[in-house]
């Protein structure tokens, strides 16, 4: 038997908020979802994201205790090109989400950006850099 990655898994202090900022970029979760304790998103390939309030985790982990600060975790979305990097963090940014790293070219060959989910969850953006 082997286990197969099925979910990534996110605690949430704000589930409207986080539901809102993930909808924005691409992520579908079902109507309904910013008010419930737990939603999830079938991403493509059929792994999950998963998302849980602070609450909904001390409900069966009592001793639980949220860490301080973001960067806690942070996904990678890949983006259909350089151009779309830049613009969907501008978007973001934009509707008031904090920038951490803006858009660049980095050495390693991809256009690189990251911003930060209302957790302060890092959400890296890149693309293969234009040739």
């Amino acid at each position: 038997m082997t286990p197969r990655f099925d979910a990534i898994g996110l605690v949430v202090s704000d589930m409207a908020a986080s539901v809102t900022f993930y909808r924005r970029l691409g992520f579908a979760f079902p109507e309904g979802s910013e008010t419930a304790p737990h939603a999830e998103a079938e991403l493509p390939g059929g792994v999950r994201l998963l998302l849980d309030t602070e609450e909904t985790v001390r409900s069966f982990h009592p001793e639980w205790q949220a860490p301080a600060g973001g960067g806690r975790a942070s996904l990678a979305l890949r983006c259909a090109g350089a151009g779309e990097v830049d613009t969907v963090y501008e978007e973001l940014v934009g509707a008031g989400y904090r920038g951490e790293l803006k858009p660049w070219d980095a050495f390693w060959g991809q256009r690189y950006a990251v911003v930060l989910d209302p957790d302060g969850n890092g959400v890296d953006l890149f693309a293969p850099s234009a040739p």
